[in-house]
């Protein structure tokens, strides 16, 4: 089966299937596969489309790695420690048996290329992520003998969905509208891992969406890096507010959510759609990642301080109750005390309800990687704790001012031990709850907060 590893970069991660709810009939072959998949929403879909092509071939998933005769590791090099844990776990099958295939793919795969077959010369397999739809192929040279195989092509003709894809939640569905990115900001390897900026035709979209409705998914989230600088490239023109407006009205959807976005193309009409469209989430990802505009002018980041708070001053302007969260990086190189304070400070004027927060780590093919004022590693740890404990201050706070309301929840799991079910709102906050009825899932139903902690909330099924 798959199994995914969140590193955090962003808000809304996907969990990792542990069952499988695709639908697909388990496959009477000899042919096992296992995924493992390090970060984001883009890489758990990722998987999702691997899953399917394998299954399409006569293979079967598996939870247990020792009995598959196919081990794929999805990964995410977008944080130096993401990468190191995909290579010691690629260590763990030094010495498999020769029965077993052993691949790497996503954006390690793009960064580090051949490469991989040096560091680790039991790796067979090694493709990025706009390589998955000529995975049929690369899967036929490795079952012919290939024991090198790549698909490295940064080609846009292959991109967003593979033509099967295996869904591992019966009724929340992702969907990639758009891929690659043309930012240029100092510190990031998506532009060099995803390759350019390139969005998929509204209209296929829209047919996507309508098959999964009618298959029973009511929650669709639509993917990109950059999501909503989408642009349809068709006749239509649909600009990303008016897809979300679109993908909203299609009968059977009951939820549509997006991530990431962008701060210099979030525009006001998006908070506007939203506060109009009831299938809408009223929650916005929002990466800063510095709240200091001179350390933002060495990222590249395309925006102010002033700016960016902006537009989370239209966000907090709206008729509805959004939830915001965001991306934060403490000890860039040359960040002085006084940036760092202004990130705290930034903290406390957008309100957050969850923030996603890291060390700044070198990558490769970045102009960061050779600025000069590098922090100490013990100082970015000393930044980073102090940013973190700001931060969930102000989440507990926020969470706490909720005791007592109301909320509708998607549920989407069962904790038999505590006798717990959980789902999120269409704030997509967390809520841990009782009810005396039983086969929740994928009901969304009434729960009233009871108590609050800063990372969840917990509550009681209204009746």
């Amino acid at each position: 089966m798959s199994k995914t590893f969140d590193i955090g970069l962003d808000a809304l991660t996907g969990a990792a299937a542990q069952s499988d709810w695709s639908g697909h009939p388990a496959q009477a072959s000899g042919k096992s596969f296992y995924i493992e998949t390090f970060g984001c929403q883009m890489n758990a879909h990722d998987s999702e489309k691997v899953a399917g092509v394998l299954m399409e071939r006569g293979y079967r998933s598996t939870e247990n790695a020792a009995e598959a005769s196919l081990i794929l590791f999805n990964t995410c090099s977008i944080r130096e420690k993401a990468a190191h844990k995909v290579f010691s776990r690629l260590g763990d099958w030094k010495f498999a048996s020769k029965d077993k295939v052993i691949g790497v793919l996503g954006c390690v795969a793009q960064q580090e290329g051949e490469e991989i077959f040096e560091r680790a010369p039991w790796v067979s397999l090694v493709c990025g992520s706009a390589s998955y739809r000529k995975l049929p192929e690369l899967i036929a040279e490795i079952e012919a003998g290939g024991r090198r195989v790549t698909g490295l092509d940064l080609d846009t003709d292959e991109t967003f969905e593979t033509e099967i894809t295996r869904r591992d939640n019966p009724f929340r569905a992702y969907l990639t509208i758009i891929e690659g990115c043309d930012y240029a900001c100092s510190y990031c390897v998506v532009p060099h891992t995803r390759g350019p900026e390139r969005s998929r035709a509204s209209d296929a979209i829209l047919a996507e969406v309508r098959r999964l409705a009618d298959a029973g998914y009511t929650e669709i989230q639509l993917l990109g890096q950059t999501v909503n600088s989408y642009r349809d490239p068709t006749p239509r023109g649909l600009n990303f507010t008016a897809l979300l407006r679109a993908v909203a009205e299609v009968p059977g959807i009951k939820r549509v959510r997006f991530t990431t976005s962008h701060p210099n193309d979030f525009q006001r009409e998006i908070v506007e759609a939203i506060d109009e469209t009831p299938a809408l989430c009223e929650h916005i990802h929002l990466p800063v990642q510095s709240g200091s505009t001179r350390i933002l002018r060495a990222m590249r980041r395309t925006y102010t301080r002033e700016e960016y708070l902006e537009k989370i001053a239209w966000i907090k302007a709206a008729k509805r109750p959004f939830s915001i969260t965001s991306d934060v990086i403490v000890g860039f190189p040359g960040e002085t005390e006084k940036d760092f304070e202004e990130t705290l400070s930034l903290l406390d004027a957008a309100g957050y309800d969850g923030v996603f927060s890291f060390k700044y780590s070198p990558r490769p093919n970045t102009t960061a990687a050779s600025m000069p004022d590098a922090i100490s590693e013990e100082e970015k740890g000393r930044r980073l704790a102090i940013l973190q404990e700001r931060q969930r201050e102000i989440q507990r706070a926020r969470n706490e001012a909720l005791v007592g309301s109301s909320f509708e929840v998607l549920v989407d799991s069962h904790n038999k031990a505590r006798g717990q079910w959980a789902g999120r709102t269409t704030g997509n906050r967390t809520v841990n709850f009782t009810s005396p009825h039983e086969n929740l899932l994928g009901e969304y139903l009434q729960v009233r907060v009871t108590r609050a902690g800063p990372n969840s909330l917990v509550g009681e099924h209204v009746l």
